[in-house]
């Protein structure tokens, strides 16, 4: 597996299988991770940073977590190519911006999980499932960290629990979160149910790509904000039994009560999207999404069927400006990658 080959395909998170998959885009799981002995990677001084990453290249790739995991040298690594592992959701923005650090990312074939070393933690061990599949997740990252824990000591107290760099990760360090499609909510005005929600359960309302994102494309994620003093399978049965359902049924109401009395304009925002997306000759980053976003809702709500979810979600991807510059093989101004972007689109919908 190369970093080019992974324009061929849409990751483990955009598959548009799974559970509620509909609604739900994805489900991750991330644990937070620091070696004993050594500072947090923010006071680490260069020969620590060096050795921490090296010891933990050393555990990811001996064989216990596949023979089919890539290790990247951010460090080495072209900017193209970090954006890349960022919009397809591998590495965060942050980690792909530090270029102070010797940092990497280990990724699996399937693109199920990622590793990243020295990033805010010096380990961040994250996976990615389509659909709602928490469970799944859940232990598929426990796996990864006892493989992980057997040559390497953690960070850790018996009054706090694992020890991290950000407070609010101290504890179990887990952090659950869901990418969740939610253009009906949007359009009826009622988004703030979800904020307000998530505001009384202590949760987080993020963008695409995290923290300090915006929502486009409707794309949001919530996640948990503390983990200390509750155990690990406690914040997932309130994700899972609790928070997504709740979410998931204000959606569909919204869902509903579109198709029930504004079916007009629905119909109007569906096929404007599929409209300007067959003949647009440029397109913007932005508005790309949000037109993809009520193309999705179409398909989901049965008004138009030209088009599958998988289709659609594999383009709210690889029209970002790292894969449209991979794929077309050369760096691209914001004018060409427009260009490109609405070529690459009509390609797609056969209508090129």
């Amino acid at each position: 597996m190369t970093i080019p080959r992974m324009t061929d395909h849409a990751g483990e998170w955009l598959r548009g299988a799974g559970p509620q998959s509909e609604i739900v885009i994805s489900s991750r799981v991330r644990l937070a991770r620091n070696l004993a002995g050594y500072s947090f990677i923010n006071r680490a001084d260069p020969p620590q940073q060096t050795e921490i990453l090296e010891r933990c290249r050393k555990q990811i790739m001996d064989g216990h977590l596949g023979d089919d995991v890539l290790w990247v040298s951010l460090t080495e690594c072209p900017q193209v190519d970090c954006q890349l592992l960022v919009e397809r959701h591998l590495i965060s923005r942050q980690h792909a911006a530090a270029n102070e650090l010797p940092r990497a990312v280990a990724v699996d074939a399937n693109e199920t999980f990622s590793i990243m070393v020295n990033e805010e933690d010096h380990l961040r061990v994250q996976v990615l499932r389509s659909g709602l599949q928490l469970e799944e997740a859940f232990d598929q990252v426990n796996r990864l960290d006892d493989a992980l824990e057997e040559n390497l000591e953690y960070a850790f107290s018996k009054r706090f629990g694992y020890l991290t760099a950000c407070p609010t990760n101290v504890g179990t360090g887990i952090r659950i979160s869901v990418m969740l499609h939610l253009p009906a909510l949007k359009l009826t005005g009622e988004i703030e149910k979800v904020r307000r929600a998530a505001h009384d359960m202590h949760l987080a309302v993020r963008g695409l790509f995290g923290e300090g994102s915006e929502a486009h494309g409707d794309l949001y994620q919530v996640s948990n904000q503390t983990t200390l003093g509750r155990g690990e399978r406690e914040i997932l049965g309130d994700f899972q039994h609790t928070v997504v359902p709740q979410i998931i049924a204000y959606e569909q109401q919204a869902r509903q009560a579109l198709v029930q009395h504004r079916s007009v304009q629905l119909d109007d925002k569906i096929w404007r999207a599929w409209a300007m997306l067959s003949h647009a000759r440029t397109l913007g980053n932005e508005e790309i999404l949000a037109l993809l976003s009520h193309l999705r809702l179409g398909v989901n709500v049965g008004r138009i069927d030209k088009i599958g979810i998988r289709q659609i979600n594999e383009l709210f991807l690889i029209t970002q400006p790292a894969h449209l510059q991979k794929i077309g093989g050369t760096p691209m101004d914001a004018s060409t990658r427009r260009e490109a972007r609405a070529t690459l689109v009509r390609q797609r919908l056969g209508v090129a």
